[in-house]
């Protein structure tokens, strides 16, 4: 049997995609080898967020000047196995190369692209499924130790202006009107408007690959281990034959590709989330905590902190220092905070060393389509992406200029 389209990847990237296409009226298959929605998937543990503001590459100019001093602290948001530092340096040097203000104001733009409507793209997406009940549109703040440490990333803040991102301005006062439990240690916060968040992340991918499947889509619970032009072939054995393949693996498809030439400068950053179940206190809407570099989410099964960066290998076990550094960083939200239990996760972010994802056909494989390279925001742009591969398939136009994502970009 030969599909016609087969999604490898059922994280919110993939089930995006497939879901796009059966709605073009595509029959479309994804393959994974666990369900939507699992724990393994990063899609799985996040912050939740919509993340409309965040348009800055991964390091940022304001960071560069502190990634010394961060690395080489060990209550630090950033984490770095120094047996795997050789082996991640080349991507590391080009990352930090393109946070410097002349390539960040090249990368912005596209970024933008991709986050400008997320909130519109995700509801879109969501009408009409159980997924719509787990969207929540809402500001997002950013939270400060003092207004000079928000104002001295100028370079940011005026791109973010420039490209319609509004905010509103807090002192002390105004963060514990809302919030009188906040701990004294911020004193300012950015609100900003058109974000949104979800109250639980796999609940909203299980829920969309239900819809999926439920009105014709196709789910194969496979490994995948190597992909040629016209099939792929699975741990197992097992061989799949397609018309078109799309490669949404996240963090994994770097190994995917050697078939194809283009190089994958592709790092999986180790991100981690602490939930906290039944905590004595919440926010009414999320928090980005911008001196320990975390988010702080209301979700429906209690109040998720998610953060910190891992270097190391992809199947490196993970580290239990993140995950103390949350536990710990979350009391200067909150030093009252109290709770019933925790759960802690780990997974990998996707991440290229320009931060944005690599759309478009293969060329010695026009039929394999790269739907990968989310970095920190996956969840927020996976809708907008499908829409892109979408049009792809169909060759439609996509009316956006496509050569900031192109996957020949590095050759």
């Amino acid at each position: 049997m030969t599909h016609e389209i087969l999604v490898i990847g059922a994280g919110i990237t993939g089930v995006s995609i497939a879901e796009s296409l059966r709605r073009a009226g595509q029959s479309v298959t994804i393959i994974d080898r666990v369900a939507p929605g699992d724990s393994a998937q990063t899609s799985y543990g996040n912050a939740g967020l919509l993340a409309r503001a965040g348009i800055g590459p991964i390091a940022e100019p304001s960071i560069l000047l502190e990634l010394p001093r961060i690395l080489l602290d060990p209550n630090n948001p950033i984490k770095l196995r120094w047996s795997y530092l050789l082996s991640m340096m080349p991507w590391a040097m080009s990352m930090m190369r393109n946070g410097m203000q002349d390539r960040a104001k090249h990368i912005i733009p596209a970024m933008n692209e991709l986050l400008y409507d997320t909130v519109d793209q995700h509801l879109n997406l969501a009408k009409g499924t159980d997924a719509e009940q787990y969207i929540k549109v809402d500001g997002v703040t950013s939270l400060y130790r003092r207004k000079s440490d928000f104002l001295a990333d100028k370079f940011l803040n005026e791109a973010k202006k420039s490209v319609g991102v509004e905010w509103v301005e807090y002192d002390r006062n105004a963060l514990t009107d809302r919030d009188p439990k906040l701990g004294p240690a911020y004193t300012f916060g950015v609100e900003y408007a058109g974000q949104g968040w979800l109250t639980d992340p796999a609940a909203y991918v299980a829920a969309l690959a239900r819809h999926f499947t439920d009105n014709g889509g196709n789910f194969l619970n496979h490994e995948v281990a190597t992909i040629g032009t016209d099939r792929v072939t699975c741990k197992d054995g097992t061989e799949i034959m397609a018309d078109t393949i799309i490669l949404a693996t996240g963090a994994w498809s770097k190994s995917l590709t050697k078939t194809f030439g283009h190089k994958v400068p592709l790092q999986g950053e180790r991100g981690y989330h602490i939930l906290l179940e039944n905590p004595s206190h919440a926010p009414a809407q999320p928090y980005l905590v911008k001196d320990i570099r975390c988010g702080l989410t209301p979700m429906l099964k209690g109040l998720r902190c998610a953060g910190t960066t891992e270097f190391a290998r992809l199947d490196s076990t993970p580290s239990k220092s993140a995950t103390d550094y949350l536990e710990k960083n979350v009391k200067q939200i909150y030093p009252d905070l109290t709770w019933d239990s925790i759960e802690t996760w780990m997974g990998s972010r996707p991440t290229t060393v320009d931060s944005l994802p690599m759309i478009g056909r293969a060329k010695s494989a026009p039929n394999v389509i790269y739907a990968f390279g989310g970095q920190h925001l996956g969840l927020t742009m996976g809708p907008k992406v499908a829409h892109i591969v979408r049009n792809i398939v169909l060759d439609k136009p996509t009316n956006i200029d496509l050569s900031p994502y192109a996957v020949d970009r590095f050759d």
